[in-house]
């Protein structure tokens, strides 16, 4: 069998790296079949563990058109973009689309729009009507800041549009609330530094009942992998087989953690943002996957798929030096995550029967 060639661009990413791991064997060792060149801006110990496993590490910037043109020029089997966001992004890899046998292009569920036109950044959250199916409209492509609660959905439509434009075998795939291990933006710390913390309560908004589908980054590589013997033009939804409830995903990071919250749920009176998590919303958010499924591919369960990226957010943090923290701590993101007077003070109030 003669041997093919993937390249991967953010190859040592949360999303990448995994993607890369999907095409070795279950010995960790490189597949007969595919030569795996994953593309980062620095090496590191994620680039290391890969090229032991037999993939090949090439310092570039996905942005850097020389770089693009010295990998894809001579051509690849297979193009991944774990990393692009704009019609730019797209637009330069877009005189390459013919040197390659197929590409997959990584989007967000953030490119749907309900009746309304609100989207998952939007601060007045979507309300669908049942799972998301490919067929659900977009937001308008657009070129704004893609920083932005507005510009990051637009942005990503207006790249999907330039790369499934051409014509070319392109898979743009569209995934959630992705968590695995080396994710920028792991939001199972919520849970797992309050595990950490010693908290023994947890308080959870509208009693934990939020849907909001999460997505293995493990089965974003599974997908990548099966559908890189099967070039074609098309969108695919890709998350978890089932979508867990806030509850249920506090739980099972507890549990994975052996450690038992004393859960506290509140209702709509509870003090805003008290309760509040990575995964809470008002109305469900779940992506049908079944054009995925219908292709062959086996949708990952979050409670076996997650445990990975648990233990190494609990290994990250044992190693983090006196007065450091995390890699991810200065995300804005986590902003009154970990403020946790006003939860004791909620705490306080219902003790007295007060809330």
């Amino acid at each position: 069998m003669s041997t093919r060639r993937a390249v991967i661009l953010g190859g040592t990413g949360g999303i990448g790296s995994a993607v890369a791991r999907a095409f070795f064997d279950a010995s960790g060792r490189g597949g007969d079949d595919w030569q795996v060149d994953v593309v980062a801006r620095t090496g590191g110990p994620v680039a290391d563990a890969l090229a032991a496993a037999g993939a090949s590490f090439v310092p570039g910037d996905r942005r850097d058109r020389s770089v693009l043109r010295d990998l894809l020029r001579p051509g690849a089997d297979l193009l991944v973009d774990t990393v692009g966001v704009t019609r730019d992004d797209a637009l330069q890899l877009q005189p390459f689309l013919d040197d390659v046998g197929s590409t997959v292009f990584v989007s967000s569920k953030a490119v749907y729009a309900d009746e309304q036109g609100r989207h998952a950044n939007s601060l007045d959250k979507p309300v669908f009507g049942g799972a998301v199916t490919e067929l659900q409209p977009t937001v308008t492509a657009g070129d704004g800041d893609p920083t932005s609660r507005d510009g990051y959905g637009a942005a990503k439509v207006a790249a999907e549009q330039v790369l499934l434009d051409h014509g070319a075998p392109v898979t743009v795939l569209r995934p959630s609330k992705v968590y695995g291990v080396g994710i920028g933006r792991p939001r199972e710390w919520f849970v797992v530094r309050r595990v950490l913390d010693g908290r023994e309560r947890v308080l959870l908004a509208d009693h934990g009942r939020g849907v909001d589908h999460t997505t293995a980054a493990s089965g974003i590589g599974s997908l990548v992998r099966l559908v890189a013997d099967a070039p074609d033009r098309r969108i695919l939804n890709v998350a978890d087989a089932t979508a867990p409830t806030v509850l249920e995903i506090v739980r099972t990071i507890g549990a994975h953690l052996g450690h038992r919250f004393d859960e506290v749920l509140l209702d709509e009176d509870a003090p805003a943002f008290v309760g509040t998590t990575p995964w809470s919303t008002p109305s469900p958010f779940v992506l049908d996957t079944a054009a995925a499924r219908a292709l062959g591919w086996e949708s990952p369960a979050f409670a076996t798929a997650v445990v990975p990226e648990l233990d190494w957010l609990v290994e990250t943090a044992h190693a983090v030096p006196a007065g450091g923290d995390v890699p991810w701590a200065d995300d804005p993101f986590w902003d009154r995550m970990f403020d946790y007077g006003p939860e004791d003070a909620a705490l306080a109030l219902l003790s007295l029967g007060l809330g």
